[in-house]
């Protein structure tokens, strides 16, 4: 999610007051990242097209938050070196969204990594995928989830009824269900999507879904930032609701996320929050948001091992025993 409008703000509160330090060392604790996308190398300036920054239209865009560009000019050169930050860091399983071929050919190159899973929609880059070909992709094992579902950048609440074809498959194959809630593209209406309106990542817009869809395993991603409240009401309200890091955890200030993150462990949702990164074309963000959660001192190594696998690993239905390191 490139943030053009507020680069430079992050740059100065993340860099000059010396808050953001990635790690360089390997990560022991084998972490499942449930918010990565898969995308074409020239995602940064086709949706933000005449938004674009000089640096956005760079054959490799700048991380924001970092300056750091990833070297990666072709499709293959992106996912490559994301595979391999994923490595680096021990992230042993990926929940990987974005345009069903760019997915697929993620999903070929390391099978037992890569979840494979559908972003929709996004005007200029995904569109609404037809039920069939998903429920070919989860019956063949090509796709393992179901968003991350973008409803409002197409102006639509998560829980409009143009979307319950796809929360009924999911619901009848018990497919989890990342939906996004909270901070959103800067300026998405005047570029990618005209649709686009803050106030439909309101966590609470997914209460009519949860209600319709009683069985559906759904999370919150970016943990409904900045809508704190209303997180908490929904998670309360529907128990089995989970939530992801994702985002925030790389791209606000490091005290604001920690904050954020404590404010849910505070009010008890420490055994359903998952990391997450919403990954872009920027492998160094993985460091990032790494270092942000492990330098929460107030969390236990319990915590921190919950927040980075085995939140994740029940809430997918994933194998609990402690996994190999994937790191080859």
């Amino acid at each position: 999610m490139p943030l053009t409008m507020i680069r430079k703000m992050l740059l100065q509160l993340l860099f000059l007051s010396g808050l953001c330090v990635v790690s360089q060392s390997q990560q022991s604790q084998p972490i499942i990242d449930v918010h990565v996308h898969a995308y074409p190398a020239d995602w940064v300036r086709n949706v933000l097209g005449p938004l674009a920054t000089e640096s956005d239209k760079l054959p490799d865009p700048p991380n924001p938050i970092t300056g750091t560009r990833s070297g990666a000019i072709t499709n293959e050169q992106l996912r490559n070196a994301m595979l391999a930050a994923m490595r680096r860091y021990n992230i042993v399983k990926a929940v990987a969204s974005g345009p069903l071929d760019i997915v697929s050919q993620w999903k070929t190159a390391d099978p037992d990594r890569i979840i494979g899973s559908p972003l929709f929609p996004i005007p200029k880059m995904a569109p609404y995928p037809t039920i069939e070909e998903l429920r070919q992709g989860y019956t063949s094992g090509r796709l393992g989830a179901l968003g991350e579902v973008t409803a409002i950048y197409d102006g639509l609440s998560p829980s409009d009824p143009k979307m319950d074809g796809y929360y009924t498959l999911a619901e009848e194959m018990d497919i989890p269900v990342g939906i996004h809630t909270g901070i959103g593209i800067p300026e998405a209406s005047y570029s990618c999507c005209p649709g686009f309106r803050i106030g439909l990542a309101n966590p609470l817009n997914l209460e009519e879904l949860l209600v319709r869809h009683p069985r559906l395993r759904v999370y919150v991603m970016h943990a409904g930032y900045p809508y704190l409240d209303a997180t908490l009401a929904l998670m309360n309200a529907y128990p089995k609701i989970y939530a992801d890091l994702a985002a925030i955890d790389w791209l606000l200030p490091r005290d604001e996320f920690q904050q954020y993150c404590s404010r849910l462990i505070q009010a008890g949702m420490g055994k359903r929050l998952m990391f997450g990164t919403d990954e872009i074309v920027w492998p160094d963000a993985f460091g990032v948001a790494i270092d942000n959660i492990n330098s929460m001192s107030a969390l236990t190594p319990e915590e921190k091992a919950d927040i980075f696998y085995n939140n994740a690993a029940r809430f997918f239905h994933l194998d609990r025993a402690k996994p190999q390191s994937s790191r080859r």
